[in-house]
């Protein structure tokens, strides 16, 4: 068993049950304690000498972290400062990270993390999570046992593909997942030995990454088709096998994989996909909260979406389930719902090559419906004045994609939008 071979298993939520003793200790971040250990701590534990002479209550190892780190001017030198950090005493890390979130989110997570995520390869101090490759799949049930706890509840997977705004990031898609579960633990208080960040580094086809000869991840172009997803399955049996009770989140793959993977995931193992789900729950509780104070009901809303991409198709699903749950019929709901990509509107007889955007194109009566041409290409604003559209929703990575003209012309039609 995992916590036999470390020695060291968790013994209630507030300690950590060990027999080692000395360096050792000092150099775990769960158990290290650095200048709190207490002199009878030291004496028992075989920590004489090995520290300073002064011991320091855990509110002042605070304040000499955060004057530390109010030191650094740059974000970067401030995450790999907090990284630093992590690796070397968990406890204070969480304790900082908590106490100063406002200042920190920003550091631990966006927008620096997608910094440290094209630095990684440079920027690399300690290992933190699983690696797994197309070298050692075939070992993924050895590989995932060396996790450091053997009670994994919540694992955080990417395959790098795309990190953020920025794309193919390789083997350094790491940092999203190890500051996703940083943030897990700060804001609900999941225990970080609950928790494992994954990355499945199945190459890169970032030909600057793969042009680097420091470069730390797997050199080779990205696995595809079915060794892609040969890949993936391996590594969901592994997990079934070796933490049979963890959810999975996918995070940060491209639309191509993320869509299918969670369905076809979702009934075999606890999946989760933040982008699709979590973004949708979310957005969708605003509107309720919004219209709570308009006083109208969700079944009577009409949604245009601009961008459909995994955050508003997954917002455009979980809103047309409410308003079906609501009492709404299926043509009210079809007709309730209207989406753009890049090309222009989602509607039936134009090339829509992804098919997770399909569900959301308008037929030609539904056009029709709204006093358009069954085979028009209508403009947003045209369309907002067409559809009349109670709610916008704006997830893009075109930026600009809300015109004065477009809200000018939302406002002429409902008295109190909503603009998400």
């Amino acid at each position: 068993m995992k916590d036999e071979t470390y020695d060291q298993k968790l013994g209630g939520e507030d300690h950590i049950e060990t027999r080692k003793r000395g360096v050792w200790l000092l150099n775990n971040p769960s158990t290290n304690k650095g200048l709190g250990f207490t002199r009878a701590e030291r004496s028992q534990l075989g920590l004489e000498g090995l520290l300073p002479h002064q011991v320091l209550e855990l509110e002042q190892q605070v304040e000499l972290e955060v004057e530390h780190l109010r030191a650094k001017s740059a974000g970067l030198e401030k995450y790999i400062g907090l990284a630093s950090l992590q690796d070397r005493n968990e406890v204070l890390f969480y304790r900082v990270l908590v106490e100063n979130l406002p200042e920190l989110l920003p550091i631990v997570y966006t927008p620096t993390v997608g910094q440290a995520c094209q630095e990684f390869s440079h920027i690399f101090r300690d290992a933190r999570g699983i690696s797994i490759t197309p070298g050692n799949i075939e070992n993924v049930r050895e590989v995932l046992a060396n996790a450091p706890f053997g009670d994994i509840r919540l694992i955080v997977v990417t395959d790098n593909e795309r990190i953020l705004g920025l794309g193919d990031q390789g083997a350094g898609g790491m940092g999203i997942p190890i500051g996703k579960l940083a943030l897990y633990v700060a804001g609900a208080g999941i225990h970080p030995s609950k928790c494992l960040p994954v990355s499945l580094d199945v190459g890169t086809n970032n030909q600057a990454l793969l042009d680097d000869p420091l470069y730390h991840g797997y050199r080779e172009r990205r696995l595809t088709g079915q060794g892609y997803l040969d890949f993936v399955e391996c590594f969901v049996q592994g997990v079934h096998e070796a933490f049979p009770r963890a959810v999975i989140q996918w995070e940060d793959f491209a639309n191509t994989h993320s869509f299918d993977l969670l369905e076809r995931y979702r009934k075999r193992v606890p999946s989760f996909n933040d982008d699709i789900q979590g973004t949708a729950a979310v957005i969708l509780g605003g509107i309720f909260s919004a219209l709570r104070i308009t006083g109208q009901a969700i079944g009577d809303q009409r949604v245009l979406f601009i961008g459909a991409g995994s955050a508003c198709t997954g917002i455009a699903r979980l809103t047309r389930a409410a308003m079906h749950h609501a009492g709404a019929d299926e043509l009210r709901t079809r007709r309730a719902i209207a989406a753009f990509d890049s090309r222009g509107l989602l509607r039936e007889g134009r090339e829509i090559r992804e098919p997770f955007k399909r569900e959301f194109a308008l037929d030609g009566q539904s056009l029709e419906f709204y006093g358009l041409d069954a085979s028009a290409d209508p403009s947003p604003v045209e369309m907002i004045r067409a559809f009349k559209p109670t709610i916008l929703v704006g997830a893009t990575g075109q930026s600009g994609a809300f015109t004065r003209e477009m809200l000018e012309e939302l406002a002429e039609h409902v008295e109190r939008p909503l603009v998400l």
